[in-house]
């Protein structure tokens, strides 16, 4: 298996070193992911100027963008063979919910999910500060003891997985659960200050807490210490709402929209 590790937190994140030393005895490995802290940036592309890599090791490559960046490049054949699979983690902090609209970890696997294999995000759904001593080793040793299973698991096409790891040792992992998205409050509202200079600034405010912690929730099985893994896709197609307006009559529409071609 050829497999392509990236993550947001950058390419000396301790997350993805611990991934990518504990899949090294598992799979052929390159990891291209962003020079730094890229958190946040969703599915963003850079286009309104070059990128520069840097060639860290034989396995290591960093690049001054986005992790939706970093997939193009890996899976361009540039740098490497195009993988089989992309693995974007393992993130400092969980992604859950919401969290995926804004999630660079989950936009790197989303860029991967036209691969041979469906593609990975993973997170620690940890609450420590990041200079705290996380243990992102013992989470990516249950990631690898979980990876044949999720290997074996039948997906539709361009379907990616968003695994959440509990921050709890492993033998306190009461096990695993398929989930949905749960849902956020409001997010906080920005924090306006001042720089050293005098001029206004603002903060963005924190992301609002569970408002959907419902059984069978991200949120929920993680909290009571269960491994979520939801299956997502890039379709955001309301399917619900489809059905419902296909059956509306736009005659009427259509009739106003042909005499204004008929003014012209």
């Amino acid at each position: 298996m050829s497999i392509l590790l990236s993550n947001d937190d950058g390419v000396r994140a301790p997350g993805l070193t611990a991934l990518a030393s504990a899949l090294a005895e598992h799979a052929e490995l390159q990891v291209i992911a962003p020079t730094y802290d890229r958190s946040g940036v969703s599915n963003c592309l850079t286009l309104d100027r070059p990128l520069q890599v840097e060639k860290l090791s034989n396995q290591y490559i960093g690049v001054d963008g986005t992790p939706t960046d970093c997939i193009h490049l890996g899976t361009s054949g540039l740098y490497c063979p195009v993988p089989q699979r992309v693995i974007s983690g393992i993130n400092y902090g969980a992604n859950m919910g919401d969290d995926v609209l804004y999630s660079g970890t989950v936009a790197a696997a989303m860029e991967g999910r036209f691969l041979e294999k469906p593609a990975i995000a993973v997170s620690l759904a940890t609450t420590k500060g990041r200079e705290a001593n996380v243990d992102f080793a013992g989470a990516a040793q249950i990631f690898v003891t979980l990876y044949p299973w999720l290997d074996s698991l039948e997906l539709p096409e361009a379907t990616l997985l968003n695994v959440n790891i509990p921050d709890l040792p492993a033998n306190e992992i009461k096990g695993v659960r398929f989930t949905t998205l749960g849902r956020r409050l409001k997010s906080e509202n920005p924090v306006r200050t001042e720089n050293p200079r005098g001029k206004t600034v603002y903060w963005i405010g924190r992301a609002g807490g569970p408002v959907e912690n419902r059984p069978g929730t991200d949120f929920h099985e993680v909290a009571d210490g269960y491994i979520s893994i939801t299956p997502i896709h890039a379709d955001m197609t309301q399917e619900r709402a489809l059905a419902s307006l296909s059956s509306k009559d736009t005659s009427d529409v259509a009739a106003s929209i042909a005499q204004l071609n008929q003014g012209r």
